[in-house]
């Protein structure tokens, strides 16, 4: 998959999403957690990332999600937000799948075309 640049960048969208599901999984986790602030990445800046460079090179980091409310414990962790947020990751996640199917088909076709 390293020397076909389209599936280069599939691979890294894949990763992404799933970096981007284990932080969400980890939220719902933490909802109970006193403290706990809502945690996610730059999923647009780590996607140019993947667009520029092929793959993601470093784990993009996390940073605190700004501007949800806080309970008198100081947790902000909204399960309806993640549970939406895991949702949409799921499916994104099932999008590359297709997609990276899609080209192991054309591939495929080239290959038997060619012989």
């Amino acid at each position: 998959m390293a020397d076909i640049p389209m599936l280069q960048q599939l691979q890294g969208y894949l990763q992404l999403t799933n970096q981007r599901q284990e932080m969400i999984v980890s939220n719902m986790a933490n909802v109970d957690t006193p403290g706990y602030h809502t945690q996610d990445l730059d999923f647009q800046g780590a996607m140019q990332q993947v667009v520029d460079q092929g793959s993601v090179r470093m784990l993009p980091a996390s940073r605190e999600v700004e501007g949800l409310p806080e309970r008198p414990d100081g947790n902000n962790v909204n399960i309806d937000r993640e549970s939406l947020l895991l949702s949409q990751t799921q499916l994104q996640y099932q999008m590359g799948i297709q997609l990276i199917k899609s080209e192991f088909h054309k591939l495929l076709t080239a290959i038997k075309e060619g012989s």
